[in-house]
């Protein structure tokens, strides 16, 4: 067992000696690469913000294009959905420039570069080819990681997840004009769906498979209300969630999912039962509050959503590096941190950040508090005998 090599003790300074001139407080002089290197780290927020801007231009402009020619120069695209198409090309600029800002972090960075690597290897499918499709199906879509702290948060994650997919895949298409839903003889109830102008398939809007189709929203509504109802008890109820909440960041997500879910049933409500009764108000109600939640997507807690599918990345990475490569050892105890390959990403990241003392990735959990403890008592207590 090797020991970690001791930090040099520092010697007090004589308050009243003179400051070293910056740069030479070794006695040499440094020169201008420090001045140089201060100039880059502060032109660096610039460059990014300017990045981010571009990426959110270049993707909000492809999804105008997509849109254009998608509902056939917007032949089929309804102008009542026009504040939604709006908003979602304020959310595509949103993801496009979070996500430039976020992987311009020194390890967000290192994750997405070490997850495309792994996504994209030909080795990682070779040896192990049903990985990947694993950790989608089971770190996205069922979230087993999430049943290991609470079934019923699983339950109501799974619930809000699989309603917010439902409705998107209905939603986006509708908005951007992509789907179109047309009567096959002009007063129904058979209706074909058609997607870019192609018809897909032909139903009749009485049976059960028409009731489904037109009342998919309702469906998504009703697996989110509970969903999110649970998790806006919870955070009222649980003591360990009302710690660190916030209002704006933990709280109006859930209000803004269970807002727009209720006016959505609302919706059906009054045009089945009430003859259309207050149905220009839900509407309006209905419109801003799913505006309100598509542009607060990249800049609040629903940035997970786009986060996510780097972290499988991330998980693949880890995996395949198990397959084939040692389990890296405490440097002090000699018990197991984890792959070789994980623990050297680890120090790169430290690393980038200029940390310092990369070195102590190389040691458990355990061993960095033990330590800790011990150049406590040896350096900083030592000052106060």
């Amino acid at each position: 067992m090797t020991e970690p090599p001791e930090a040099p003790t520092a010697e007090q300074p004589d308050p009243g000696a003179p400051a070293d001139p910056p740069g030479e407080a070794d006695g040499r002089k440094r020169g201008p690469g420090p001045v140089l290197a201060a100039r880059a780290a502060a032109a660096v927020p610039r460059s990014v913000t300017g990045r981010a801007t571009l990426a959110g231009v270049l993707v909000s402009g492809l999804l105008i294009l997509a849109i254009v020619f998608g509902s056939r120069l917007l032949r089929n695209f309804d102008s009542a959905l026009l504040p939604y198409a709006v908003a979602t090309v304020f959310l595509a600029f949103g993801v496009a420039y979070r996500y430039t800002v976020w992987i311009s972090a020194p390890g967000a960075r290192r994750l997405f570069t070490q997850g495309r690597r792994s996504l994209f290897s030909a080795e990682n499918f070779r040896k192990a080819p049903t990985a990947l499709p694993k950790m989608i199906a089971t770190y996205l879509g069922f979230q087993k990681f999430l049943g290991a702290r609470s079934h019923a948060r699983w339950a109501a994650h799974q619930l809000i997840f699989w309603g917010c997919i439902l409705a998107s895949l209905i939603t986006f298409p509708l908005t951007w004009g992509w789907f179109t839903f047309t009567s096959g003889n002009g007063s129904g109830p058979g209706y074909e769906m058609r997607i870019w102008g192609v018809k897909i398939l032909g139903f009749d809007s009485l049976n059960f498979v028409g009731w489904v189709m037109f009342h998919g929203l309702d469906l998504a509504a009703v697996l989110v209300i509970p969903g999110a109802a649970y998790f806006l008890w919870r955070r009222m109820k649980d003591r360990g969630a009302m710690t660190g909440q916030r209002f704006a960041y933990d709280l109006v997500p859930l209000l803004a999912l269970i807002i727009i879910s209720v006016t959505g049933l609302l919706l059906t409500f009054s045009s089945i039962f009430l003859h259309g009764g207050g149905y220009e108000f839900l509407a309006i109600l209905h419109m801003v509050s799913v505006v309100f939640t598509l542009i607060y997507i990249p800049f609040g807690k629903f940035f997970h959503i786009v986060q996510r599918p780097a972290a499988v990345g991330m998980q693949l990475f880890k995996y395949t590096s198990r397959q084939g490569d040692e389990v890296f050892a405490c440097r002090r105890c000699e018990e197991p941190i984890d792959t070789g390959a994980y623990v050297e990403n680890l120090r790169g990241t430290m690393r980038d950040l200029e940390l310092g003392f990369d070195e102590w990735a190389e040691y458990c959990p355990r061993c960095k508090r033990v330590l800790r403890g011990s150049a406590y008592l040896s350096q900083v207590k030592k000052g106060f005998q």
